[in-house]
């Protein structure tokens, strides 16, 4: 009998069905037309039984480094594309984004436990630090030929483990396979000498080499319907404050922040987990967790800034796969590493700008259940025409699933 893997995509639903998991609708929606061609699916997952598609937005006129930008986000949520769109505006004000992207850097990891002389083990690895740098030459020679490979190596001591960091150049791949590559080869380099298999050989998807986004726009830019821009920006600035003083505050903050930048991600075909993973960690690094952005008012201005490491690609990985990802990079101009993380930088600081100016103005959920209408509307069971309808009905009192279910029951009617 073959093993669910071996089976095709059709046998898997099949199985399913017969196994009493999913309907027969069910598995008439996962074998339905579907975006990406069936072998593109079955290459980027594992025991592929369908796709997952979710909508693409997009933020219209991000201006970073004095050139605008239109950005691609996908994910299921319309007040997340409607508030980077409402920050972006906010921001042209000051006359945009100034980002500043550090050099593309890559980290891994070998790491060796239990050795019995860690002292004379150190001084050992750090002696031939040019023949770690030639095999790693040798696991990945393109990488070499394009410009980059291996930059430093640095040997530290963890408790009574044993690091060596490498620092990779991968070019304009985000770096994962290449730098993993690098490792284990290094790691078994090193391995010889030390008479010892490594205890891990891996990439690290942590930085300190962050992006920095800075805005700086008159406060009258942010004024609402109920409260004058000065006002505005003085609370904006106080909730910043907070921020820094509240573990509860700066999560909900950085959440905000990755909203859009998460979303961008995913529309190019990058590792949203890596990017995420590495922004929080980067929020807790002075071992308190922090708010990736700051926001302060000086002489009738608002400022503000966000500090977060972004390691993306624009080649290579799922990027060259997804053909909506080349679009998405085309629509926002994107042609190198530095490009995709200065827009995401940029992206990142007008989301949580019309973010906390809608929390101290009329609240968050006044203009989320608004948008939320729609989906509200779809998950109630309209369809066609009906939806506009029912989400036209639903702005007058409740949003709630039972009313929406009751309105569309009367619309039919």
């Amino acid at each position: 009998m073959k093993k669910f893997y071996q089976l095709t995509r059709e046998e898997r639903v099949r199985a399913l069905v017969d196994s009493g998991m999913l309907t027969a609708g069910d598995a008439e929606l996962l074998l339905a037309d579907a975006p990406l061609p069936q072998a593109t699916a079955d290459h980027l997952t594992e025991n592929q039984i369908g796709q997952f598609p979710l909508p693409m937005g997009l933020v219209r006129g991000l201006r970073v480094n004095g050139i605008t930008h239109d950005v691609a986000l996908v994910g299921e949520e319309p007040s997340v594309v409607a508030a980077a769109n409402n920050g972006a505006r906010m921001a042209l004000a000051g006359g945009g984004v100034t980002v500043q992207v550090p050099p593309h850097r890559v980290a891994a990891e070998v790491v060796f436990a239990d050795l019995p002389d860690t002292p004379n083990a150190v001084r050992l690895i750090r002696a031939q630090t040019a023949d770690i740098k030639a095999a790693a030459a040798a696991a990945h020679p393109s990488i070499v030929r394009r410009g980059g490979g291996l930059q430093t190596v640095t040997v530290t001591t963890v408790d009574d483990f044993v690091k060596v960091t490498l620092v990779v150049d991968p070019q304009q791949a985000m770096g994962a396979n290449i730098v993993n590559t690098i490792a284990e080869r290094v790691g078994v380099l090193i391995g010889g000498w030390l008479h010892q298999q490594p205890l891990i050989s891996i990439l690290s998807n942590y930085s300190d080499d962050a992006v920095v986004a800075r805005v700086d726009l008159p406060v009258e830019a942010v004024a609402t319907r109920h409260a004058d821009g000065a006002t505005v920006a003085k609370l904006i600035a106080r909730t910043s404050d907070f921020a820094l003083l509240d573990i509860d505050r700066a999560t909900t903050n950085n959440k905000g922040v990755m909203n859009g930048i998460a979303a961008a991600t995913i529309a190019l075909g990058n590792d949203y987990r890596a990017v995420e993973a590495g922004a929080h960690a980067y929020a807790a690094r002075t071992g308190r967790y922090l708010p990736l952005t700051r926001w302060w008012v000086a002489e009738s201005r608002l400022h503000g800034e966000l500090a977060v490491p972004l390691k993306l690609g624009v080649v290579g990985g799922a990027v060259g796969a997804l053909h909506r990802a080349g679009l998405a990079q085309r629509l926002a101009g994107i042609k190198t590493v530095a490009d995709a993380q200065s827009i995401l930088a940029a992206l990142g600081l007008v989301q949580n700008l019309a973010a906390i100016r809608a929390l101290v103005g009329p609240g968050i959920q006044a203009g989320h259940m608004h948008l939320q209408a729609g989906a509200l509307a779809v998950a109630a069971g309209a369809v066609g025409a009906e939806v506009a309808l029912l989400t036209q009905q639903l702005q007058d009192g409740d949003k709630t699933i039972a009313r929406a279910q009751s309105l569309l029951h009367q619309m039919r009617q």
